[in-house]
This record gives C-alpha cells, structure tokens and sequence, in this order.
C-alpha cells in the first residue's frame, strides 16, 4: 500500500498546486518512482490511499494500481485499515508515498520473516533528529520506545522512521474502535504496552521524505548525481548532462556541472546552466537566462534575462505535463 492521501503541508506553496506524491523529480512524479520500485521487487497488486487532488492521482496512474478515496483523513494506519480487504490475509507492505528511496525490499521482507514480529519498520540513520521521530531498540532490533523529532542533544537514537513497514495481518487487532489512528500515536505505542515484538530494519540504501522545499532539491539533486537508483529516461550527452528525449543542446548554451533537461523542453540562446539544475519536461528558458543550483519544475517559463539561484521556479498547471506522460505511461 502507498500511502498518498497527505496534505503536504511543509511543501507549500508547491503543494497548493498538486498533492505531495505527484511532485515531480527528474523525470516523473516521486510516486511513480516508488510503483517503479516496487515492480522491481515483484509487489505486483498495490493500492492507494487518495484525499488531497485525488483524481490527478487516478487520472495519472489509471488502471496500473488500485484506490481507496478518504472523504475524511483517516490517520496514517486508519487509511490503511480502510484497505485491510485488499490487503488480505498475509504479510503485507506499507510505504509512504514521498519516500525518495532504492531500498532492497526484498531484503526487508526477509529481515521481517527471520524476526517473527508483528511489524517490522525500516530506520535510517539522519544527521538531525528535530526533522523525524526517532526509533530506539535493543541489541536484538526490537522496538523498545519512540521519541518524536528530539532535540539532538536529548535524543536516544539517531534512527529515523522512515514511513515504510512490513506488517502481520493481525496488526489490525492492536487498533483503538474509532476511525481516526496513527501508527506512532496509537498502534506502536499499544505494541509496547502489551508486549507484543517488532523490529527494525536498518537502510543502507538511500532515502529521503522530500518532506520540506530544502529536502526536495537535496533528493532531486542526489537523484541527478546518482547517489540513488531511479530508472530515469534519456540519453547522456556528456558527463553529468542527460537530457529526456536525446535532442541535442543549442551549441551556445553553456552547461557547467550536472544537468538533467527534460522533454520539450526550449533553451533560448546564450542561456548559462551552473549545475546541479533540473528542467522538467515543457520548461522554457528565454534567452540569455542564468540559472545555478535550481529546479526548474514542467511546463514552467523563465523569462529572457533572468537569474535563478537556489530556487525552485514553478508556473501555471505543473500537472499540464505531469499528464501528458501519465497519459502515455498508461497507454
């Protein structure tokens, strides 16, 4: 399951727009990343929670997966609840949908046979504990407290929830009776209460939430170097330069450092690219523009002249393009 009915509240004004799993990175949206993932370990029926721009959700993925709609939140384990029919009666996975990753789930789903819990809950070590709720354990990997975003000179742990689990079907009998449940809220801490094992599973693999504007462009940008696994389209057309549909870059567009340029996208003359910068597909670059360390999210316009420094430049219906290659995704 993939857990997509969020808000998205830390990426406004970004999310005013779309909802959080369709925010594109490099070449698609970071949910379609997370279906790519999953196909590649063999999580063939999958299904979504959908609240928040539900039907840019369906109109994009259409028939590849299943849909829950929420016409009230429901919690991140309540949504989860809800879709207990589909999940049926064996171990089952649960990842959240803005979960920029390459984990090895396969080894995960391992790790959660061999531990015999309820639940197993992949961590990851983070540099600082205020962004994340922290998970402690003992020398075992069981689960034996929480602390939610410490301070780091007070944290336990520098282990990292990373929203993604592997779970019993029996999980749903720790539940309270009202619709309405968190897992770090209500689930896991009822676990505790009553005794009942569960595990973590340490990454070593990439992650990240994209859970603020500053995770975002770090995720998008390690994406770009190649610090994480994506299958990305395009065609490499020096080191560092990939550009989606292979077409060749005006011979006077200078391009230092990484860049990732999207489909149809329209570089004017004498623009300047100071990597890392992303053009998603649609973008238009007028003439003499510079642009360094940026993003440049689809079918945006950069007028002729400007300076883009460490930003994220959005405009219009950034789901204009985003459906264009959901339609053809789909097809």
């Amino acid at each position: 399951m993939v857990l997509a009915a969020g808000l998205g509240t830390r990426l406004r004004p970004l999310t005013y727009q779309i909802t959080k799993p369709m925010v594109p990175v490099l070449d698609r949206p970071v949910m379609e990343h997370i279906l790519d993932l999953l196909a590649r370990h063999s999580f063939e029926q999958v299904i979504a929670n959908l609240h928040y721009f539900p039907d840019s959700i369906r109109e994009y993925f259409g028939p590849r997966i299943s849909y829950h709609y929420e016409p009230e939140l429901l919690g991140t384990a309540g949504g989860v609840r809800a879709c207990a029919d589909f999940l049926g009666d064996q171990s089952f996975l649960v990842i959240s949908g803005d979960a920029l990753t390459d984990i090895d789930l396969a080894a995960m789903a391992a790790a959660h046979a061999r531990a015999g819990g309820i639940a197993t809950l992949a961590v990851k070590q983070v540099l600082d504990t205020r962004e994340y709720g922290v998970v402690l354990h003992d020398r075992d990997g069981r689960v034996t407290g929480f602390q939610e975003k410490p301070d780091p000179q007070e944290a336990l742990s520098e282990l990292g929830n990373c929203g993604i689990y592997m779970f019993e079907p029996e999980i749903f009998d720790y539940f309270p009776e009202r619709p309405f449940v968190d897992w770090a809220q209500d689930v896991f801490p009822t676990l505790l209460a009553g005794d009942v094992p569960f595990h973590i599973h340490e990454l070593r693999e990439y992650w990240n939430d994209i859970g603020s504007l500053s995770e975002l462009r770090r995720g998008t940008f390690d994406a770009l170097h190649g610090d994480l696994q994506l299958q990305v389209e395009g065609r490499e057309l020096r080191p560092g330069v990939t550009v989606a549909d292979g077409v060749p870059l005006r011979t006077d567009t200078d391009v230092e450092g990484a860049a990732w340029i999207g489909r149809e996208v329209r570089i004017g003359a004498g623009v300047r690219l100071t990597g890392p910068v992303v053009l998603g597909d649609g973008a238009r670059v007028g003439d003499g523009a510079q642009l360094r360390e940026s993003i440049v999210l689809p079918g945006t316009e950069i007028a002729a002249g400007s300076i883009l420094i460490g930003a994220i430049a959005g405009q219009g219906d950034i789901l204009a393009s985003l459906r264009r290659r959901g339609a053809q995704t789909v097809s």
